[in-house]
């Protein structure tokens, strides 16, 4: 029986709401003032959208909007995550309200043995018990959905002689990537493909290995090349993170023939001219789409700015071949070495690209507002352009440290406007952290490729001023668009920043106290970045910088008003990048009918959350891709620095070892608390630490190290370093506040303390 659309649109608006909690489908039929009727029409919906995988049943028959806690038998659904080494795991609980009263934390830990061969990602079933060390634990007991079931690996005519499963497996195998299967996967028939040993395969699992007894089958889908080839590396991830690579010849076919349709030379009837207007456009030195200008003028006491974002939607008309495509790519990919673009080149290299002397079709956010930086008015409206100048991160950061030199060969009038584009967005950036916005970006890392595609440096990116100064232009314009269409009470995509959890934000306070960083509260946007501002430049930045990101909510796409957390913005959305983010497009074409008053209805509820799931998707799996990339390529480079030395931080610190950030080289390695120097180690809360309490050693978040280049797994895409010296330990050692120095032994501190605590525990 055909179920209704709005009441689908009304059930999945209560149960996303925040304040929602499990409810039965008799509930959710009061909540919604439905009468007996009613009932039974909310049940059929409730049935049909547990089907469809956005509902589903939690304990009790209470219905949540993601996989929640499974009732009495304290079994739990989330998906799994590998911890780096010693075949352990973490079960993050998924969201939709069904844990918010359980006492399970927010990652249950899962220990050797007991993952039932859950791979990163897995949907997983997991019953909660005690642990022997106090507190919980998990257990794995089905892995309901794999994340992936094609893997890259490396091909061998037969398993490695002295490697696992060499005594148990026979003829062709696969070594996995990625994953932690110390044992290859049969591959069976090799369908007479030209394979030697060391070839890069792409294979699909018929039959996942037992974590027990390995075994295991695949099925090979194709041959890469050579793991000599250092394209392969690209290619491999490609396949991993299932990127498309080529258009169909039906898209292209698509956009030829809006380029041929297309005038370049006309400002169409309908637009705004303001190909007059004095624009520049402001990107990196390797931009191939420019999607964004900028136009400013200073009146007396006020601004007016115009953000011009190039009118994608005006060449992807809403269910062609091009907009079928762009949101199944759902975003354009940033690869090292090559991009792989959401839209065709023609157009989003071409067509829609803001190129200099062109006229380029825009739409254009225009914003007015006083020197106190209220805003007066704001408006969109479709408008055509000639960008007047394309300048590079680089040459503003130049220009801004010495305008002077620039005078002459730019010219009054663009060395004027970019004065003023200093001073306004300087201005808002000021005012924005004032009020609570936080600062919390980790810096991306840049390869340096020669022509055959080998890594010969690396380095961190840095948001210079150049930066920043686009960057709130396109804060101000997205903020902008989504108020104009929340004010108007329409369905679109929101990008989304919840508030953190409280417990999270518990474990960040428990964490920076344990830093001694003088902070007892950490719970405000205000006190967070106060933390942030005191480690910035030191040592520990890093660390905290990802303390506080774990600490804080995932951004996402979707139809919900929750605001943005970390911008403090009530109204926000994406608006600014619709070459590469189908979200943006999405809201373009919603504009474009408010523009041409169009009385068409906008998109259902229901529908945008499906949309937001596939775009909130497609980022995170290309910002993996774009990370494991640049992992695996300077992987590629360090093997054979093997037994080199490097400068390095500690950034991680766990009981079972350390992480190292290098200094030079922008890569984390793995220290096994193993390969420490000889001592009996504990992990220590209190001051991040892992500390010998038999020869004195101490390795702090922190420290500065030297460090060795040990194993570098290419499989696991994992990097193992080696201690040479610690020199934070030997400062200590000099004022005598570590090692043999100490007056006291540390061991006889600690058996101390032990006495103690059990005293405490027998008063208790």
């Amino acid at each position: 029986m055909q179920v209704s659309q709005e009441l689908i649109d009304r059930v999945l608006r209560l149960v996303h709401a925040a304040e929602y909690r499990p409810s039965k489908p008799k509930q959710i039929a009061a909540l919604l003032e439905l009468d007996a009727d009613g009932y039974r029409e909310v049940r059929r919906v409730i049935k049909q959208l547990v089907l469809e995988g956005r509902l589903i049943y939690g304990g009790n028959h209470l219905v949540v909007a993601a996989a929640a806690v499974g009732g009495p038998t304290d079994q739990i659904r989330g998906t799994f995550r590998r911890a780096m080494g010693g075949g352990f795991g973490f079960v993050r609980p998924s969201s939709g309200g069904g844990n918010a009263d359980a006492d399970v934390p927010e990652d249950v830990f899962v220990p050797p043995g007991m993952t039932a061969g859950a791979l990163e990602g897995d949907l997983v079933a997991v019953t909660i018990e005690p642990s022997r060390r106090g507190g919980i634990e998990g257990k794995v007991v089905e892995v309901l959905q794999r994340a992936r079931r094609q893997f890259t690996g490396t091909f061998f005519s037969s398993p490695l002689p002295d490697q696992p499963g060499s005594d148990t497996i026979e003829g062709p195998v696969v070594y996995l990537d990625g994953v932690h299967y110390e044992a290859p996967v049969s591959v069976g028939d090799v369908r007479g493909l030209p394979l030697q040993d060391g070839d890069k395969i792409f294979v699909e699992i018929v039959d996942f290995p037992d974590e027990e007894s390995g075994g295991g089958e695949a099925v090979i889908l194709e041959r890469l090349g050579s793991s000599k080839n250092p394209a392969i590396d690209t290619l491999t991830i490609m396949r991993q993170y299932a990127l498309p690579d080529e258009f169909p010849e039906e898209v292209l076919d698509e956009a030829r023939e809006q380029a041929d349709a297309f005038d370049d030379d006309v400002v169409p009837a309908d637009r705004n001219d303001l190909t007059d207007m004095l624009t520049i456009t402001i990107d990196p030195f390797d931009a191939r789409d420019f999607d964004d200008a900028i136009s400013l003028q200073r009146e007396k006491g006020r601004w007016r700015l115009w953000v011009h974002i190039a009118d994608v939607s005006h060449f992807v008309p809403p269910g062609g071949k091009l907009d079928v495509e762009a949101r199944r790519r759902g975003t354009s990919v940033y690869l090292p070495d090559r991009v792989i673009p959401m839209i065709p080149e023609i157009i989003s290299n071409h067509l829609a690209s803001l190129q200099p002397e062109r006229m380029r079709l825009v739409k254009t956010v225009e914003i007015e507002m006083l020197d106190d930086l209220t805003i007066t008015h704001s408006e969109v409206h479709n408008a055509a352009i000639r960008s007047d100048k394309r300048f590079n991160y680089e040459q503003i950061d130049q220009f801004l440290a010495s305008p002077e030199a620039f005078q002459k060969d730019w010219g009054d009038p663009i060395c004027e406007l970019l004065t003023h584009m200093h001073t306004l967005a300087m201005q808002i950036r000021k005012r924005r952290f004032k009020d609570g916005a936080l600062s919390m970006d980790m810096p991306d890392i840049k390869l340096e490729l020669d022509r055959t595609g080998k890594v010969k440096g690396a380095y961190q990116t840095e948001n210079t001023e150049s930066h920043q100064i686009i960057e709130e232009f396109m804060l101000l314009g997205n903020e902008a668009v989504a108020t104009w269409l929340d004010d108007q009470e329409l369905n679109f995509l929101h990008r989304i920043h919840a508030p953190p959890e409280r417990r999270k934000l518990r474990q960040l306070t428990s964490f920076v106290k344990d830093l001694g960083l003088g902070f007892d509260n950490v719970e405000s946007r205000f006190e967070i970045q106060a933390v942030l501002d005191k480690v910035a430049g030191t040592t520990l930045e890093n660390a905290v910088n990802f303390a506080v990101l774990k600490s804080m909510s995932k951004a996402v796409y979707g139809p919900h008003r929750e605001g943005h957390y970390a911008l403090d913005k009530e109204h926000y959305c994406h608006f600014t990048s619709p070459i590469r983010r189908y979200p943006d497009l999405s809201v373009h074409r919603l504009v474009q009918r408010l523009i041409e008053k169009k009385s068409t209805p906008d998109e259902s509820f229901a529908e945008l959350v499906k949309l937001g799931h596939e775009c909130s998707d497609a980022e995170r799996n290309a910002a993996q891709a774009e990370r494991e990339l640049i992992q695996l390529k300077l992987l590629h480079f360090l093997k054979k620095k093997q037994g080199e030395t490097l400068e390095a931080v500690i950034s991680r610190v766990f009981a079972d070892g350390i992480h190292a950030r290098c200094l030079k080289l922008p890569v984390d390695g793995f220290i096994p608390v193993t390969e420490l120097p000889s001592d009996q180690y504990r992990f220590e809360r209190r001051g991040q630490s892992l500390t010998g309490f038999k020869s004195g050693n101490r390795f702090r978040l922190g420290d500065h190290l030297t460090v060795r280049i040990g194993k570098v797994d290419l499989q696991d895409r994992q990097l193992y370093l080696e201690v040479v010296k610690n020199h934070s330990a030997a400062k200590d050692d000099q004022r005598g506040t570590s090692g043999k120095k100490s007056k006291k032994s540390p061991l006889r501190h600690q058996k101390k303390s032990d006495r103690r605590e059990k005293k405490k525990r027998r008063r208790r």
